[in-house]
């Protein structure tokens, strides 16, 4: 019977990434009709993956305006040369802009078996109905519009995923030398994926934290009561954290499992001191700063697409119910996100002027119609944040905090508000959700395909130019 169901199941898999897949060509065609010339971003790295594609590596071929390492460039080459000499092409044809576009559609491709192997990973599978659950789950995270988007155009987006999920896969199987490589290799596509790799080693700690915590608190309830005072579990939590960390058979344990991200990291450490920071080539736009409303728009941008999950009338009420009960802990909460909001909200100049991103019509028709507007919104902020929060509760409080951590370090340093940024931290969110029921996955994927419907329809028949410019323009995430 489970020999049965598991090949129900791999029949189930073999066609949605096949209709996926095939729904996803179509829309590239489409896509190289409309779109001949490199948009957006692309003039940056279409020309300088071009060069590489024609043998030139050379640094005085670097574009400076290029701010991220060539790992997308370098796979490229590697994916779309070998055609040359396997059916004879042309360089001309196999360095082109479609062939190169289409080394993310090969990514996507791989993404979509990751999401697959993640869910199957983390998911429990003593359910019949999980099966088709996990499935519904890849296919909504494989189209899920900020990503999918970005499949079509030559951007760091799908590499950059596809390189991250694999390398947290290697790590929950405990390959962890094949996970710091991935990690590496996610790191060359984009640089703040840095911040997954120790995620991965995060991981492993949180693990052995949980257990360990798990088999002291049995301890204490056969010894002796619980303690008495102000917050004692906490107290008691912190205390354990510490033994932990300070004992030296347990942190060596912790190191043997860790070390291959420990010399990435010290890898990385080394690149920032030679480098002078993160950001290679064109760092007047690209300066880090402490953008702590970024974490907010995050929750509220988790909160939009993961709807289904965490828009209902009971976590309305229980979510003031909460703010209810705990009045002071919350108004203080809400006066602490005024503060930071006051204090460290920044406005790109890239957001406040290029108006085709659908950033800058939010931050025009929200944020900037009254000054108020900003402080206002804390309370839905505090509400997508505890919404966030509550649906990973089935997590240990050791892998919260390093998921936290890891969300905070990939977004609050980015002084530019862009959709993009989230793409990571919410499919990495999204995977550690208990699976939910197939209406409200079902839902989900019809939200998804609503969305990419009025996307791509927007972007190919939409377009516009600017009055100093012939260039065409198009709506975009």
């Amino acid at each position: 019977m489970g020999a049965g169901m598991a090949q129900l199941e791999g029949y189930y898999f073999s066609a949605a990434l096949s209709c996926t897949f095939l729904v996803s060509c179509l829309l590239f065609s489409a896509f190289s009709r409309a779109l001949r010339e490199p948009y957006m971003d692309e003039i940056f790295h279409l020309p300088q993956a071009q060069r590489y594609c024609e043998g030139r590596f050379s640094l005085a071929q670097w574009d400076p305006m290029i701010t991220t390492l060539p790992g997308l460039y370098l796979v490229s080459v590697g994916v779309v040369k070998p055609a040359t000499w396997i059916f004879g092409w042309s360089e001309h044809v196999v360095c082109s802009i479609g062939m190169l576009r289409f080394v993310n559609l090969l990514f996507s491709v791989g993404n979509f078996y990751l999401l697959y192997l993640l869910f199957r990973k983390l998911q429990p599978r003593h359910k019949a109905a999980s099966s088709v659950q996990r499935i519904l789950s890849t296919v909504t995270l494989a189209v899920f519009p900020t990503l999918y988007f970005f499949n079509f155009l030559y951007y760091t987006e799908a590499g950059s995923l596809f390189f991250t999920l694999f390398a947290y896969l290697m790590c929950l199987y405990g390959h962890h030398k094949t996970s710091a490589l991935l990690g590496f290799c996610g790191f060359m596509v984009r640089q703040t994926n840095i911040a997954w790799a120790a995620f991965c080693a995060g991981s492993v700690l949180a693990r052995r934290l949980a257990e360990a915590w798990k088999a002291e608190l049995q301890k204490k309830r056969e010894e002796r009561p619980a303690a008495r005072g102000p917050c004692p579990e906490l107290r008691r939590l912190l205390r354990f954290v510490c033994t932990q960390v300070l004992a030296a058979k347990a942190l060596g344990a912790l190191l043997q499992l860790t070390w291959p991200y420990a010399l990435l990291g010290g890898a990385f450490c080394v690149f920032v001191a030679v480098n002078g920071g993160v950001v290679v080539g064109d760092r007047s736009s690209h300066e880090a700063c402490l953008h702590v409303p970024q974490l907010f728009y995050f929750f509220c941008f988790t909160l939009a697409f993961a709807w289904p999950h965490l828009l209902s009338p009971g976590r309305a009420r229980a979510f003031l119910g909460l703010a209810w009960r705990r009045r002071l802990p919350f108004c203080a909460l809400a006066l602490l996100s005024a503060f930071l909001v006051w204090r460290f909200t920044y406005a790109h100049k890239y957001l406040l002027a290029d108006n085709r991103h659908y950033t800058f019509y939010v931050w025009k028709r929200v944020f900037q119609r009254h000054a108020a507007v900003k402080y206002l919104l804390v309370p839905v902020y505090l509400f997508a944040a505890w919404s966030v929060a509550d649906s990973l509760k089935s997590r240990s409080v050791f892998w919260n905090c390093a998921f936290f951590a890891c969300v905070a370090a990939v977004t609050v340093p980015q002084k530019l508000l862009e959709f993009r940024y989230f793409i990571l931290p919410y499919i990495m969110y999204r995977l550690h959700i208990p699976l939910p029921p197939t209406s409200r996955l079902a839902c989900e994927l019809g939200g998804y395909v609503l969305v990419n419907f009025l996307t791509f329809y927007l972007f190919l028949n939409k377009t516009f130019q600017w009055p100093n410019s012939p260039d065409v323009q198009r709506f975009m995430w």
